[in-house]
């Protein structure tokens, strides 16, 4: 390698480095260092002397460097830091027209004329033929997206390369079409499978979203499932509440029959008599209204064709099926999900007989706690009166009730 290629390398290297922008993903170092290889390998292949190999790869490592004054007419720029380096460097003037030539020759659209402008011009389009090129290509659209200079879909990015690699661009060196067009043809026919995978996906996609239009709206199966399970979760609040009280009323007749009503036989405690019989009336009458609201209501269990044809019957709750047979209730659910009118109007009825048992579980419920609450107060007030005016003359640890 010459000592100005030597030099060259150095100052591309550093201007690439230091004043390059980072939003440059692919017109980097890495790429120039890539067409530069890429130019070895054409140029190994090639006719040219010692001269012109220096000249093609000194317009190989400068041919991207105008990218640091911008992404606009880059080749001109990258034209004018040639110059003003290889001038300071001394270097020969007809040669240094030939680095121009080279460099002017990779311009879009442009038609190489010497040997030497070709090398270039293929070296530049190497990536072409390389496996990593839809990656590379993706990179590429990324920078000019990063930059402001366009934004490209995916399809539409596609599309233009295809029309880049199959109509615009050919190779000019004999090596480039006998080793590089083979593995572009292979390109093409990769994102030609991508074009067509492309409009597959976005067939299906068309046919999703018709079968979402046709479909039952997606707002109102949220509207019958969340109020399904907020009613079913009122049911199970319900019944907690209804085991506490039945609880709690089982603990206090359990205490009441094992240490009050034994002293009752006591003529001295007759007292205790009436306040014992509130108290215990009170919490059995609670213990009565929790389990009545937690009792299930026992239905028939059947359904004739007749209601299912008319939409009478509600295939969702057990209670209108479990003495028909699984043959009659298969037939009955096939004509149900036929018809979407029908899907609607048992989720109807079922949310409404959910809120009918629930409104009738929690006035149950409510005259509950009701009850208990008037008892106890009741049943305090009673035996304070009856140690009041009836009771002995003594504490409640002399009578033992303690």
């Amino acid at each position: 390698m010459s000592e100005i290629i030597g030099e060259t390398e150095q100052y591309v290297v550093s201007i690439l480095t230091q004043k390059l922008k980072k939003e440059y993903l692919y017109h980097n170092l890495r790429h120039t260092q890539r067409v530069v290889k890429s130019t070895k390998e054409l140029l190994k292949h090639s006719s040219l002397d010692r001269t012109g190999t220096e000249t093609v790869l000194l317009a190989a490592w400068l041919h991207d460097t105008g990218y640091t004054m911008g992404a606009k007419d880059h080749e001109k720029h990258s034209c004018a830091i040639a110059r003003a380096f290889l001038e300071k460097k001394g270097y020969d003037p007809a040669k240094l027209r030939q680095v121009l030539s080279c460099i002017l020759a990779t311009q879009p659209g442009a038609v190489p004329k010497t040997e030497h402008e070709k090398i270039m011009r293929d070296a530049d389009a190497s990536h072409f033929a390389k496996n990593s090129y839809l990656e590379t290509a993706d990179i590429l659209r990324e920078e000019l997206r990063a930059l402001g200079l366009a934004s490209y879909s995916r399809k539409e990015w596609l599309k233009m390369n295809i029309a880049l690699l199959r109509d615009q661009h050919e190779y000019y060196t004999e090596h480039a079409k006998e080793h590089w067009q083979p593995k572009k043809e292979k390109n093409i026919k990769r994102m030609l499978k991508d074009k067509r995978t492309e409009k597959e996906i976005a067939k299906k996609e068309a046919l999703k979203a018709k079968y979402k239009n046709e479909s039952p709206d997606r707002g109102i199966q949220t509207l019958f499932r969340v109020t399904l399970k907020n009613h079913i979760t009122l049911s199970d609040i319900a019944d907690t509440k209804a085991n506490i009280l039945l609880s709690v009323n089982a603990i206090i007749i359990s205490l009441a029959l094992s240490n009050l009503i034994p002293k009752l036989d006591n003529p001295s405690n007759d007292y205790l008599i009436y306040p014992t019989a509130i108290f215990i009336c009170f919490s059995i009458a609670s213990m009565i209204l929790a389990i009545m609201a937690t009792r299930p209501n026992v239905t028939t269990g059947s359904f004739t064709k007749t209601d299912v044809e008319q939409k009478k019957v509600n295939l969702l709750f057990f209670g209108n099926f479990h003495k028909m047979s699984l043959e009659q209730y298969q037939w009955a659910m096939n004509e149900l999900v036929k018809d979407k009118d029908y899907i609607y109007t048992s989720l109807t009825k079922d949310l409404y007989f959910l809120g009918v048992v629930l409104h009738r579980k929690y006035k149950l419920l409510r005259y509950t706690y009701t009850i208990f609450m008037i008892g106890m107060i009741v049943s305090v007030l009673a035996f304070a009166l009856a140690f009041k005016f009836f009771g002995p003359e003594r504490t409640l640890e002399t009578v033992g009730l303690s």
